[in-house]
């Protein structure tokens, strides 16, 4: 059944491109069906349709008609998921470090919306909490819809909405930097102050196809507090004021601190990057009411402080 979707532009975005911003914003159907739906006239830009490559400004308001239950290439895949909380709009999980969050033109299953459509839409499942009842209860499909992402190599909490109606909100919520996220990190070296903002501006350097600090790149900001010290290496609370590519990875490093398995930005060698989305704070998209959620700290974590 179609559903409008609507999101409103807070800032100036990275991809402002109308098929790039929506296909980062809606994961379950196809960049093809998103296509033409714009072609056939069922996005609209402040009320009025635009061509697939209008570019979105500061509060432009977007409305696409879409049916989230319309086929898609992701193929549902019998993978182990770790689900923090559940009900009728969200879900929360505990995303793995190395799982992609969506499918990409070079690797289309293993992600974690294959894992999500799977365990959403099937009655019996062994990875299924005994507590949720929900998928019993109903036959029709659930197309999880990504409104934030966390990196392949990041590790830790997201929510996945449920509904056309909970996308939205959530979606709105984010681009209005209306959730609190904050993360762990071990960092190498010790730390000498025990809070501080760092605000150093992040852009794409096209001939190393790498993001890093940047003089004309966009504004970003990220707060840390020590949690605890090491001989060697230091544990940090991070706070993404912004969120810009590879923002804390890129921060970290920047102070002279990169983080512990962190190759590209010069990280000593671990098994995994060791940066963990430990907590997620938003108002219910149905209830509206604030929820948190927390993460314990990865058994990795453990092990790589005790070296």
């Amino acid at each position: 059944m179609p559903a409008k979707l609507k999101f409103q532009i807070e800032e100036n975005i990275k991809q402002n491109r109308l098929d790039k911003f929506l296909f980062e914003q809606i994961t379950s159907v196809s960049k093809i069906f998103l296509r033409n739906l714009i072609d056939a006239g069922n996005c609209r830009i402040n009320g009025k349709t635009q061509p697939r490559g209008y570019h979105l400004k500061k509060d432009d308001t977007v409305e696409i008609v879409v049916d989230l239950e319309a086929e898609t290439a992701m193929k549902p895949e019998p993978l182990p998921l770790e689900i923090i909380f559940e009900d009728e709009w969200i879900i929360i999980v505990n995303k793995p470090a190395d799982m992609l969050v969506h499918p990409s033109s070079k690797q289309k299953s293993g992600t974690l919306l294959n894992a999500l459509s799977y365990y959403l839409n099937q009655e019996k499942n062994e990875f299924q909490p005994r507590e949720s009842k929900i998928r019993n209860l109903k036959s029709k499909i659930i197309r999880p819809v990504l409104v934030h992402r966390l990196d392949r190599r990041t590790s830790g909490l997201m929510v996945i909405a449920k509904t056309p109606a909970a996308s939205s909100r959530l979606s709105n919520h984010f681009q209005r930097k209306l959730i609190e996220k904050r993360y762990l990190a071990i960092v190498q070296g010790i730390v000498s102050e025990n809070s501080e903002t760092i605000d150093a501006p992040v852009g794409r350097f096209a001939e190393e196809k790498n993001w890093n600090v940047k003089q004309d790149g966009k504004s970003a900001v990220t707060n840390f507090w020590v949690l605890e010290k090491f001989p060697d290496k230091t544990l940090l609370e991070l706070e993404p004021v912004t969120g810009r590519t590879n923002q804390l990875r890129i921060h970290c490093a920047h102070i002279g601190h990169p983080i512990v398995g962190d190759d590209r930005y010069n990280g000593r060698e671990f098994p995994r990057l060791c940066l963990h989305a430990a907590k997620l704070c938003f108002r219910h998209p149905h209830f509206n009411n604030f929820v948190e959620f927390e993460s314990e700290m990865p058994s990795e974590f453990k092990r790589c402080l005790r070296k």
